[in-house]
């Protein structure tokens, strides 16, 4: 089952504007955050979360997603991109200065 949901991220990852506006990806919830984990090293972001929408990342300057939630147990990918920045970057900045 691993190797179908790989290559489904991997199309979306790579799909062309007009291809995504069309396309969602969308599957089992734990499937697609166990693939969030596993593959690309995301966690829920804290106090990211608005509505039945959680913003996934890889820590600063790694790869994000936005993932809604729907009643029936799928979830579906609505964006995603690379070089995550927090909206709050105040606690970063202080752990850099105390290294």
């Amino acid at each position: 089952m691993k190797p179908g949901i790989v290559i489904a991220l991997t199309a979306l990852v790579f799909a062309t504007p007009a291809f995504a506006q069309e396309e969602t990806l969308c599957m089992d919830s734990y499937a697609l955050e166990a693939s969030l984990i596993d593959w690309y090293g995301e966690a829920p972001v804290e106090g990211e979360t608005e509505e039945n929408r959680q913003l996934w990342a890889a820590g600063v300057g790694g790869t994000w997603t936005v993932v809604t939630y729907e009643p029936n147990g799928q979830s579906c990918v609505l964006a995603q991109g690379d070089n995550f920045m927090p909206t709050d970057m105040s606690d970063v900045l202080v752990a850099a200065l105390d290294g």
